[in-house]
């Protein structure tokens, strides 16, 4: 495994794809550096003898060991792993951690990549293509960012029927060593920071979109593609230091004549298996939310307990009730992502057939819990923000600057006029308003809400997910033989699967 250094240093060696604000810039550009040591973090806390058994796993493929992070789960240990690695990574970094987009990806591509193969056995080598690829991602210890949303054009028309066809990506050309796409990609967290992109459809597809089911990797400085970066920093200080200060960034990706050989395209034209690879990466990217939401819920938690202890107000009953709801939110979603977790199995579930075996063997979490967590806790996002708004005050908003505290002229009256609770010192009172202003009223800390409330699929797919895998006829037949209607028969109920009981393992 390697280090947060061995890391830098291979981006210090990538070549200039990378366009910010008009300018082509390294990758390891001053302005990124927060962003790095977000995702260096991975690398520091999987070195750290207590987390191990955490933060590491054994390769199915070469029985070595590997940073979690790449690794494909092989057993309900393994998923349960992944939600705690990530909840206390993002407590560590106070919120995204960033590296999930890569472990959700390769367990999409590992599964689909096997199942496509049947479709015309011994023409396609789609499954031993990853298989090879993840062997060396895996043995390099490297970041993969998962590029699944286009840009979709017009809304209300499907890939092959957009007046641009490259407003999906999509296979332009077809040749003996490969073949040619273009297109975009969009949001593409950390592609910036990444050793690898991964390319994966977005929607169901039908088979005259069959060109737009194309699923690929290529280093992210390749040939053939660009990256538009947005990046997304706190303002810098130059007194009051944070104690960590993360950062994030999101990429367009541009894909103009691309050429990919066929040693690294997992799907190219299978339409029915592109629509499933986009709805189990969202599957896991969801699980890895069950995690990631809930860190990013303790660190809210903290500051909502700590802006009402501030404002001395800590022991007034609405206070609790306030606190009450967030805990709530935030162990509700836990909750259904370790139910997931521990309800896995290598199934899916198939609207009509239920769950059904896919893949060659490694665990996918449960459906159903996974999209109600993230739900829940994405439809949370605003009412946390106005939670912890309302127990802050307007101070948060006006707070002065930094520079203004340093100031003989001002600093020692600010500093009087700002303490609120004698029992905690003017300094640290000051110090938990910068960091509350720039978690609530910068534009980084607006993002990172917008972030929370759309990463991973926005609430509407996951309500679409959740009413049409869950089983509400097996419901509406309990409510008939509990009143006495017809088609309630006692004995086919008892016949009745409801897919959210514990399942034999």
């Amino acid at each position: 495994m390697r280090t947060k250094q061995d890391f830098i240093n291979a981006l210090s060696k990538m070549k200039r794809n990378i366009y910010y604000d008009g300018q082509l810039i390294d990758r390891t550009d001053e302005l990124q550096s927060d962003c790095i040591n977000v995702m260096g973090t991975t690398y520091d806390e999987a070195a750290k003898p207590e987390n191990e058994e955490l933060m590491t796993a054994t390769s199915h493929l070469t029985g070595e060991k590997i940073n979690r992070f790449t690794h494909i789960h092989q057993n309900t240990v393994d998923l349960h792993c992944k939600q705690d690695m990530t909840r206390m990574l993002c407590q560590k970094v106070g919120g995204c951690i960033q590296r999930c987009m890569g472990i959700d990806g390769t367990n999409a591509i590992y599964n689909v990549s096997f199942e496509a193969d049947k479709v015309k056995p011994g023409e396609t080598n789609y499954h031993d293509n990853f298989k090879k690829w993840l062997t060396r991602f895996q043995k390099e210890d490297m970041i993969a960012a998962c590029a699944q949303t286009d840009t979709k054009g017009d809304r209300l028309l499907r890939p092959a029927e957009q007046h641009d066809p490259s407003a999906y990506v999509r296979i332009k050309e077809r040749t003996k060593d490969g073949i040619v796409v273009e297109g975009c990609k969009l949001h593409i967290s950390e592609a910036s920071v990444s050793d690898e992109v991964l390319v994966i459809p977005t929607r169901a597809l039908r088979p005259e979109d069959k060109d737009y089911a194309v699923a690929f990797a290529v280093p992210a400085d390749y040939d053939g593609m660009k990256q538009v970066v947005t990046i997304h920093n706190y303002r810098q200080r130059e007194h009051f230091k944070r104690g960590f200060t993360p950062g994030l960034t999101d990429s367009y990706l541009l894909f103009e004549d691309c050429f990919v050989p066929w040693e690294r395209v997992f799907l190219a034209g299978e339409n029915l298996h592109g629509g499933i690879l986009a709805l189990l990466f969202a599957l896991f990217h969801r699980h890895s939310y069950s995690g990631c939401k809930p860190a990013i819920g303790d660190v809210i938690l903290g500051a909502a307990a700590l802006a009402a202890e501030v404002n001395n107000i800590h022991k007034q009953p609405h206070v609790r009730e306030k606190l009450s709801e967030l805990i709530m939110t935030i162990e509700l979603g836990y909750a259904a992502g370790y139910t997931a977790s521990d309800l896995g199995k290598p199934e899916v579930y198939i609207p009509g057939m239920g769950f059904v075996p896919f893949g060659p063997g490694s665990y996918i979490p449960h459906s159903i819990y996974c999209n109600v967590g993230r739900c829940l806790s994405g439809e949370a996002v605003w009412r946390e923000a106005e939670i912890l708004c309302d127990i802050a005050g307007g101070v948060v908003a006006t707070f002065p600057h930094e520079k203004d505290f340093t100031n003989p002229a001002t600093g020692e009256a600010l500093l009087k006029y700002t303490k609120r609770n004698p029992k905690m010192s003017a300094e640290d009172q000051a110090q938990f308003w910068r960091y509350l202003g720039d978690a609530m009223c910068s534009a980084t800390g607006g993002i990172a809400n917008v972030g929370n409330y759309h990463g991973g699929g926005s609430p509407i797919m996951e309500q679409i997910a959740i009413t049409t895998q869950y089983d509400i006829e097996s419901r509406k037949k309990l409510v008939k033989y509990i009143a006495g209607m017809s088609g309630g028969d006692r004995e086919a109920l008892a016949k009745i699967n409801f897919i959210n009981k514990p399942i034999d393992k």
